[in-house]
């Protein structure tokens, strides 16, 4: 566990340019197009909050903290007209841009080394599908209740013909 601490407060180290990478990739990515709509600022400040604080969200938050955060973030990003498919892949971005930076500066020469980094890739695994859950429910969530609010009223009755 030891090692597994020191390689998330690297990251937290190193989270302003880990955000500004992904923010690169972000931009410069033609399967992001949808991004356009959400501000620079916005997508920084979301991504380096939690590479600077890594640690806790692996190691001290619990599943009601990052179901709260990423319905929010799945809605946010439905009423900024962003797809869902790329709303998931920034966030599969996200971790790719933190695994590559953990092997860059790892440097594993013993096995209990190697238990380490394999508990981080577990703890990152186990957020990042928890972050893509939750970001798809408030996703759906936001767009389930913008279609109820622009249908007629009449459409909304049951049919008791039959």
């Amino acid at each position: 566990m030891i090692l597994a601490y020191r390689l998330l407060r690297l990251v937290e180290t190193h989270s302003e340019a880990l955000a500004a990478g992904l923010l690169e990739k972000t931009h410069s990515s033609p399967l992001l197009p949808g991004y356009t709509h959400v501000p620079p600022e916005e997508l920084n400040e979301r991504v380096h909050e939690i590479y600077r604080h890594l640690a806790e969200w692996l190691l001290g938050k619990s599943d009601l903290d990052i179901e709260e955060r990423y319905l929010r973030i799945g809605a946010k990003r439905a009423e900024q007209g962003v797809p869902l498919s790329q709303l998931i892949w920034v966030i599969i971005l996200t971790k790719n841009n933190l695994w590559d930076f953990l092997k860059q500066q790892a440097v594993i020469d013993r096995p209990v080394e190697i238990a380490g980094e394999l508990e981080v890739e577990q703890l990152l695994d186990q957020f990042f599908d928890r972050a893509i859950y939750y970001a798809a429910v408030g996703y759906e969530r936001f767009e389930a209740a913008a279609s109820e609010r622009t249908l007629p009223k009449d459409s909304l009755k049951v049919s008791t013909v039959g």
